[in-house]
């Protein structure tokens, strides 16, 4: 084990403080030794979303013991760390200035390597930290922040298949919820809801359902339920509002999906057929019954990272070190935060929706 390299993984883009150590197997199958996440939804539930400023502020007060006992909880030695991997971006910049200094701080004092990390990377390669995954694979990562279909063709090889043109689908769920009077963080809550309502109560829009490719569109849908939402009357009207937007997310991701199948086909040469789905949206049940049934229907091999490291976690940036140490792909200590980078370099216009993403 001690002759495996031994990364230390910091993620802090957004409103989780976390740190990771991992190292890999005999088989070179990355494991996780210590994964500490630190949540910040006590401190912005009040606003009904995050206020960077004050996530900023937390990840300064929690990142040091978040880092240490990311280390005890591993039961290695600190000088036993052979890299440091932080988060770069994309995100909030106050909040990835603070994780990427101490990362840089970290590697200059151990007089180790630094690794730079897209964070969307480690949702990408995320479902490594659990399997043995063969390239390509086309990916579906769906979070607060990004909703995009993938060619994943190797470690820093991407192609952008489709996107979202407004809202990501974690930011729909949010607004959703936060409509229907539920605290934030409240997307989560929508498919507990769901259950109790009826999914054909309320007829909702599927924006660029019969066309673009597979780019999503959810800001009509938002809409809608901002009307609907006006003449809420009583507990059963929010059930059935969760249980058809519920239902329409999957109806809209169902035909995306297969449409993206089509695609991801026709631009790679296949043995075979992996479907990959990550960030926390991915953590939504109904959501994943419905793609494996397509994957089954489709003859695709459909992963999923376990339910913990769906969301933003350090274990997946630390993992994305990993890879990069081993081809000894480093950065140097002057590297920026980038609060806007995709993954797929070449996609950054999207043609017929008039926006740079």
């Amino acid at each position: 084990m001690s002759k495996k390299p031994i990364i230390l993984g910091i993620e802090s883009s957004c409103d989780e403080t976390a740190a990771s150590i991992i190292t890999e197997n005999e088989q070179g199958i990355p494991i996780v030794l210590s994964n500490i996440i630190s949540s910040q939804d006590e401190i912005h539930k009040k606003f009904g979303g995050v206020v960077p400023e004050l996530a900023a502020r937390s990840h300064i007060e929690k990142i040091d013991w978040i880092v240490k006992k990311a280390i005890n909880d591993s039961g290695i030695k600190i000088n036993e760390i052979n890299a440091v991997a932080s988060t770069a971006g994309p995100g909030l910049v106050v909040c990835l200035s603070v994780g990427l200094s101490f990362g840089k701080s970290f590697a200059a004092a151990m007089n180790i390597p630094f690794i730079s990390v897209n964070h969307l990377e480690g949702h990408a390669l995320s479902p490594k930290l659990n399997s043995k995954l063969d390239y390509p694979y086309l990916l579906l990562l769906i979070s607060g922040g990004h909703s995009q279909y993938l060619s994943v063709r190797g470690l820093g090889s991407y192609r952008r298949l489709g996107t979202t043109i407004d809202d990501a689908l974690g930011e729909a769920f949010d607004k959703t919820a936060k409509l229907l009077g539920i605290k934030f963080p409240g997307g989560p809550q929508i498919e507990i809801l769901a259950e109790k309502g009826d999914p054909k109560k309320f007829k909702l829009p599927k924006p660029i359902f019969n066309k673009g490719g597979c780019n999503l569109s959810f800001a009509g849908l938002k809409t809608a339920i901002l009307k609907i939402s006006k003449n809420i009357k009583n507990q059963q009207d929010r059930y059935d509002i969760a249980a058809s937007f519920q239902k329409t997310i999957e109806d809209i991701l169902e035909k995306k999906t297969q449409v993206a199948f089509n695609e991801f086909e026709s631009v790679n040469r296949l043995k075979n057929k992996i479907f990959v789905v990550a960030g926390g949206v991915a953590a939504n049940k109904r959501i994943r019954s419905m793609l494996i049934k397509i994957c089954n229907e489709n003859n695709y091999k459909h992963i999923f990272p376990p339910i913990n490291l769906c969301g933003d976690n350090a274990a997946m940036i630390a993992m994305v070190g990993l890879e990069k140490f081993k081809i000894k792909k480093f950065n140097n200590l002057d590297y920026p935060a980038k609060p806007r980078w995709p993954l797929d370099e070449n996609a950054l216009f999207l043609k017929g929706a008039g926006v740079i993403l």
